[in-house]
């Protein structure tokens, strides 16, 4: 009788102590659900650039520049954490602005009370979840933008020169165009409507667009294009596309910022049209040449994964399919014949993949995201959306485009942009890391 008693009684102070931590939580405004998922969707991101992206990128290009490219990769992620926890994130996302104008003082870009984390305690809250943790989730987004620009001038950039050039860039072009998507009421291009779920423009159209500058002032490969290496090691590439697809799902339904509905139906869509765009660039494969391949169905499902990211809050099945199959087809013919035709050396393909990509999501978005085509968005204006997604575009291009050329200026004046022909020719491995990544024995 006393052990039955005392096990009532630890039940009891159990369910006691359960209920007044919800009830504590409830009324802080903390939410242990969505600050759970938004831990997972942190780990996912970061899993995208260390290791997802890194393999990726790592198999595409020839065997002797596979370290330089995980060390890209792994070096970018250390130095943009820096920078966004000593004041990136302030720029990004504090709103007291550092210009003014008719605009409002925080229109284009944040100011710094926030730098190195000022006045955010482990209580702080950003709607229901801990502000450290949004700080967090909104890193690994500035983390792997310029990650993905490396592919451009894969095999021909100095070490010294990317590191530079990435951090230079995420100051000047990727926080304020953060900032002005994602800063809140006041932003320039949030102000007037702009739909970019998860970084169509923020992380897509600004990656592609900086990375056609940096191929076209880098120039071409030795031998290009009829005497570059083939991609060494596909079985990487494809683990890497594994990754980067399941991450995708932190990518996309952790910008809900909520375990709930919304999130549920972005990790949905965002298993879709990677689905459809894979597919659909296997099939123009086959048509073409009469080999499906294994490069370009991981090619397709990254198209169609860039594609559904800014429209992937907003639109329903209808939307990623049909967000799948345009963006596989405009990706495949920018990736096939756009750079050959005007004669850019984009060694990983990031301008059609993640450039148009992104294009085309920012673009679908205002008609797919109309319940009217199955998404969420009743009463939606097509036509004035649509004007408001293309002017968000094209305002993103032109601003990254110029950023880019200066920025890339200014650090071939510091250091040099590109390594000599005799550095080209051995490898990035052995002349800027002095390794290699495979040993002949």
């Amino acid at each position: 009788m006393n052990l039955k008693k005392t096990f009532s009684l630890l039940i009891f102070f159990f369910l006691l102590a359960f209920f007044s931590f919800t009830d504590t939580a409830s009324a802080s405004g903390l939410d242990t659900g969505d600050t759970a998922w938004i831990l997972i969707s942190t780990g996912l991101v970061l899993f995208m650039m260390i290791p997802g992206l890194a393999l990726f990128y790592g198999g595409l290009v020839g065997k002797k520049n596979i370290l330089s490219v995980l060390m890209q990769c792994f070096s970018i992620t250390a130095v943009v954490t820096l920078i966004w926890t000593a004041f990136g994130y302030s720029l990004t996302f504090d709103t007291t602005g550092m210009v003014g104008g008719e605009l409002g003082v925080s229109a284009f870009v944040g100011g710094f009370s926030k730098a190195f984390l000022n006045g955010v305690s482990t209580d702080s809250l950003s709607g229901t979840i801990p502000e450290v943790l949004f700080f967090a989730f909104q890193l690994t987004f500035a983390i792997i933008t310029p990650g993905l620009i490396i592919g451009a001038f894969a095999e021909r950039m100095k070490f010294s020169a990317m590191l530079l050039f990435s951090a230079l860039w995420v100051i000047f072009c990727y926080f304020p165009i953060a900032h002005m998507v994602w800063g809140g009421e006041g932003s320039y291009l949030g102000d007037m409507g702009l739909i970019d779920f998860a970084g169509g423009i923020v992380v897509h159209i600004t990656a592609g667009t900086a990375a056609l500058v940096a191929a076209i002032l880098i120039g071409k490969r030795r031998g290009y294009p009829n005497q570059v290496p083939l991609p060494h090691n596909l079985t990487l590439t494809m683990i890497g596309t594994a990754m980067l697809w399941v991450g995708w799902f932190g990518f996309n339904g952790g910008s809900a910022l909520a375990a709930g509905g919304q999130a549920a139906m972005a990790v949905v869509v965002t298993q879709i049209s990677p689905c459809v765009a894979a597919l659909t660039w296997i099939f123009l494969e086959y048509v073409r040449s009469g080999k499906p391949s294994a490069l370009g169905f991981a090619t397709g499902a990254i198209a169609g994964l860039a594609a559904i990211t800014p429209a992937s809050g907003t639109v329903g099945p209808i939307g990623a399919i049909s967000i799948g199959i345009v963006s596989s087809i405009l990706a495949y013919i920018a990736a096939t014949y756009v750079k050959f035709r005007f004669k850019y050396d984009d060694a990983l393909d990031v301008v059609g993949v993640h450039g148009v990509g992104g294009l085309v999501g920012i673009i679908m978005v205002a008609i797919f995201a109309s319940t009217s085509y199955g998404g969420s968005i009743a009463d939606l204006n097509i036509s004035a959306q649509l004007g408001v997604q293309v002017y968000g575009a094209m305002f993103a291009i032109v601003y990254t485009a110029v950023v880019s050329f200066i920025v890339l200026k200014i650090v071939d004046l510091l250091v040099g942009l590109r390594v000599n022909e005799d550095e080209e020719s051995q490898g990035l491995d052995i002349t800027d890391h002095g390794e290699v990544g495979y040993y002949d024995v």
